[in-house]
């Protein structure tokens, strides 16, 4: 097997593309400008297959998604929208969602992509922080929206994909726009080092709400860093397959770097289950996909069933949002028939990914350093770096790629990033001698029994090994005497008798006393997850309160 690096293939393309954009504005920095460089990426391949959503079969070229943007842009200015303004779209993935997300990009309006699902309070502690110009929504959401901005005390402007409100449609939106506007329509001037373009939520389960702002060069720098395996550009895969909402950064690389390098993004209006993912597998040949490892086991586990699945078109898969454990790898590898298979580690806050993949990886690793990024370990009681191999850490980076600060929030920024421009990720990390990093645990979910920290993913992975557990998540009881007691929620393979007893017994011959079971065993059906399919940890925490521990 040849040893496969990092290449630089897609910064020559990249900057190639920027010099043409350049050399028609005269302006240096918008070789970062999303805006402009979309804009000419449509302008450039009109005939280009952009989109397709899976769910209806209908697909939009590029010279149709430019006209379409460019209708919206005009009509934004026409409302008076500007930059700094704020637009929050909420709508599953169709062929409308990414029309008025690149009008925005044009005009440096920030895009606010939010959680469909989320209700009336939700909503209104999202909107406090976010305090949009104008939403975007399916007219089933209007009433839950209304009453969430009358609470909140805000006035922004509704419009509607779909007919079934008082307000708005985007049709109609579109018809407003003036032909002449734009016929001579150009993107606006403004610096991309410091335009936010994305709102992106972070808050997760753990607390109020949060939006990192990230500016156009901070996701164009990050996110370029996600194709450095590929060495053909423009079109490096044939299509990406899209299985995240627009709110999670795995989805906005796509919408943000789909017409760019050309390659089609394969999305769809309809829930994922395992018979449509199926579907759209078959169907599409989808050559590449970004997915969340819970997701991935769902599928692999419930599609097999369904028939003949044809994985083996996928020819690059990579896998973050939680922990990657090597056997999900190692089974992927063989589903696609590649060795292409990546776990990645990423943050909002770094607009995506912070490491890079080598190949072959060593096993449990995150990657090596990336050269957009310096990197600290720090000891979170000392505030020292470690300096030492091996020895545990707070993973603080800085670079181009790390945002601006929370929106609206100055008391998280400065909790979060240091005076000098350091982000702190909360993360605990080790390195190897060879700078290979490796996640331990986040520093917030570590567990204290008595005077120990105990990390649940340590313990999760030990679980994991029992041939008859699906997935494991563990979280603590309180204790008044001892602080936290270790409790395990498990879900059982299909056909598996797995008992509590042997859950115990498989952690009790491999770890230490401190990370027993004091707490029990937990058997659920299913984990609760978040809309990013990663497991929501807090719900799991208050069911162990209340479940039945063994």
């Amino acid at each position: 097997m040849s040893y496969k690096t990092a290449y630089d293939s897609v910064h020559f393309y990249l900057n190639d593309l920027g010099a043409r954009v350049v050399a028609k504005t005269g302006i240096p920095t918008d070789r970062h400008h999303f805006g402009k460089i979309i804009h000419h990426s449509f302008k450039e391949n009109p005939d280009f297959i952009m989109q397709i959503d899976g769910a209806t079969g209908e697909s939009e070229t590029n010279g149709s998604a430019l006209n379409r943007s460019v209708r919206c842009a005009v009509a934004f200015k026409t409302l008076g929208l500007q930059k700094g303004d704020v637009m929050v779209l909420m709508g599953p993935n169709h062929l409308e969602l990414c029309i008025p997300h690149y009008a925005a990009l044009y005009l440096g309006i920030m895009v606010a992509a939010v959680d469909t699902t989320l209700g009336v309070q939700e909503l209104q502690d999202t909107f406090n922080v976010t305090r949009p110009n104008i939403i975007f929504c399916q007219s089933e959401k209007v009433p839950t929206i209304e009453e969430a901005l009358k609470l909140a005390g805000l006035v922004s402007k509704i419009v509607t994909f779909d007919d079934g409100s008082q307000h708005t449609t985007f049709g109609e939106l579109l018809k407003t726009a003036d032909e002449d506007a734009v016929a001579s329509f150009l993107p606006a001037d403004f610096d991309p080092a410091e335009t936010p373009a994305y709102l992106t939520s972070t808050s997760g389960t753990t607390g109020t709400p949060k939006a990192a702002t990230l500016t156009h060069q901070n996701l164009f720098i990050g996110i370029s860093y996600l194709w450095l395996m590929f060495t053909k550009f423009p079109t490096p895969t044939r299509m990406a397959l899209v299985v995240s909402p627009l709110q999670w950064l795995s989805a906005g690389m796509q919408f943000l770097f789909s017409p760019i390098l050309r390659v089609t993004r394969l999305q769809t209006s309809a829930a994922i289950t395992p018979e449509h993912f199926v579907y759209l597998l078959n169907t599409y040949k989808p050559t590449y996909a970004v997915a969340s490892p819970v997701f991935m086991s769902n599928m692999i586990t419930n599609c097999t069933k369904l028939g003949f699945c044809d994985f083996s078109c996928l020819e690059n898969v990579y896998l973050g949002g939680s922990v990657v454990t090597d056997e999900l790898i190692d089974t992927v590898k063989t589903l696609i028939k590649s060795d292409q298979v990546f776990g990645l580690y990423g943050m909002s806050e770094a607009a995506g990914i912070v490491f890079q993949n080598d190949y072959p990886p060593p096993k449990g690793s995150s990657g090596c350093a990336r050269g957009a990024l310096e990197y600290r370990l720090v000891d979170p009681t000392t505030k020292k770096d470690v300096t030492e191999p091996k020895v545990p850490g707070e993973l603080w980076i800085r670079g181009l790629q790390v945002f601006k600060g929370y929106y609206n929030n100055p008391e998280m920024t400065a909790e979060t990033l240091t005076e000098d421009g350091w982000l702190k990720s909360g993360d605990i990390f080790y390195r190897d001698e060879y700078y290979h990093f490796y996640f331990v645990e986040r520093l917030k979910s570590l567990l204290k029994y008595k005077n120990h920290q105990v990390s649940p993913v340590e313990i999760e992975m030990v679980i994991r090994r029992h041939p008859g557990v699906l997935d494991a998540c563990v979280t603590g009881i309180p204790d008044k005497e001892c602080g936290d007691l270790v409790v395990a929620c498990v879900t059982r393979k299909t056909g598996s008798t797995v008992t509590a007893q042997e859950i115990k017994d498989i952690v009790k011959e491999t770890l230490t006393d401190s990370k027993q079971l004091r707490g029990g065993v937990i058997f659920m059906k299913e984990f609760p997850l978040t809309s990013s399919s990663k497991i929501n940890r807090k719900k799991v925490q208050e069911l162990a309160l209340t479940l039945e521990r063994e």
